[in-house]
C-alpha cells in the first residue's frame, strides 16, 4: 500500500513536471518567435526621394516606366510663363533583374543625355537585426549634344560622365525614414575655368520621408559638396516634395534649386538659389508593370 502511494505520488509529480516543462518550452518558443528577424519594408515608397535615389529597388521581374519633368525658373514669372517656356523632360525604364539588382536606361532633353543605371542592394534593415538598408547606385551619362564643331579634338570618351552613390537608410517608425548618401562624381570633360568645376567631386547627401496620410508623404533632401572650388558658381542642391500613391504608381511633386534630371548635373551643376532666384517645379511619375 505504501509502495502504491509512493508510485502514485511520483506519477502525479512527473505529469506536473512534464506539463510545466511544456509550458516553459512554449514560452521560450514564443519569445524566439518575437525575436525572429524580419525585413523592414516601405522605408521609401518611390525609387527617388526627390532627385536623390532612395534605397527602394524594383522587385524581380518588375518594370518601372519613368516620366520626369522640370519646368523653368518659377521666379521669372510671366517672362517665361512660370517655367513653361523652357522645361526639361526625361523618359526611361527600370527593370528588376533580381530582388537585389535593377538596371535602367533613360533619355532626357538636357544636353540630349542618355543615362544607363545600375542599382544593387548590399543589406536589408531587419527588426531585431541589422539596423540599416545599404544600396549601391551607379550612373553612366552619355552627352550626345557635344559637337566636333565646338570641340575639334572631341573623343568618344569626352561624352561620358559617371556618378556613384551609397544610400544608407533607416526606417525609424511607420511615419519617418531617414537616409545618408555619400556621393562621388567623375567628369571626363569639364569646365577648366578656375573656381567652376573639378574632374572629381565628392558630396554627402541626406534625405528623409515623413508620412502624412496613408497615401501622402513629405520628402526633403540636401547634398553638400565637400571639395567644391572656393569661388564656384554652382550651389548645393536642396529639394523638397510630396509623394502621392495612386494605385499602381507613385506621383512625386518636386520643388528644387536644380532643374537638371540626371544625377551628375544635379549634384555638380545646380545653378538656382532658394534665397536668390532659380526655383524649379516638376514631377517624377513611376508606373510599375
Amino acid at each position: 500500500m505504501k509502495l502504491k502511494s509512493i508510485m502514485t505520488f511520483s506519477l502525479v509529480l512527473f505529469v506536473y513536471a512534464l506539463a510545466s516543462a511544456q509550458e516553459d518550452l512554449l514560452g521560450q518558443l514564443d519569445t524566439v518567435k518575437l525575436k525572429e528577424k524580419t525585413i523592414e519594408t516601405a522605408t521609401f515608397k518611390a525609387l527617388q526621394i526627390g532627385n536623390m535615389q532612395s534605397t527602394k529597388l524594383a522587385s524581380k521581374g518588375e518594370t518601372y516606366i519613368l516620366i520626369a519633368h522640370r519646368f523653368g525658373d518659377l521666379t521669372k514669372g510671366l517672362d517665361n510663363f512660370f517655367g513653361l517656356d523652357n522645361a526639361y523632360t526625361k523618359i526611361g525604364a527600370i527593370y528588376g533583374v533580381t530582388n537585389w539588382l535593377s538596371l535602367g536606361a533613360s533619355r532626357q532633353t538636357y544636353h540630349k543625355i542618355y543615362e544607363l543605371t545600375a542599382k544593387y542592394k548590399f543589406a536589408n534593415q531587419e527588426t531585431n537585426g541589422f539596423p540599416v538598408t545599404i544600396v549601391g547606385y551607379n550612373t553612366w551619362d552619355i552627352n550626345t549634344e557635344l559637337s566636333e564643331d565646338d570641340y575639334p579634338q572631341l573623343k568618344a570618351s569626352d561624352r561620358y560622365n559617371y556618378s556613384t552613390q551609397l544610400p544608407i537608410s533607416r526606417k525609424f517608425s511607420n511615419s519617418f525614414s531617414l537616409e545618408i548618401t555619400p556621393i562621388y562624381v567623375h567628369k571626363n570633360l569639364y569646365d577648366l575655368i578656375p573656381g567652376t568645376e573639378k574632374e572629381n567631386q565628392f558630396l554627402i547627401g541626406a534625405g528623409g520621408r515623413y508620412k502624412l496620410t496613408k497615401r501622402l508623404s513629405f520628402n526633403l533632401e540636401y547634398a553638400a559638396r565637400i571639395n567644391a572650388p572656393e569661388n564656384t558658381i554652382y550651389h548645393n542642391p536642396l529639394t523638397l516634395g510630396l509623394d502621392i500613391e495612386t494605385g499602381g504608381h507613385v506621383f512625386q511633386l518636386v520643388f528644387s534649386n536644380s532643374q537638371s534630371l540626371n544625377d551628375v548635373a544635379v549634384f555638380t551643376n545646380t545653378t538656382g538659389k532658394w534665397n536668390g532666384g532659380g526655383i524649379y517645379f516638376g514631377f517624377n511619375m513611376y508606373r510599375v508593370f
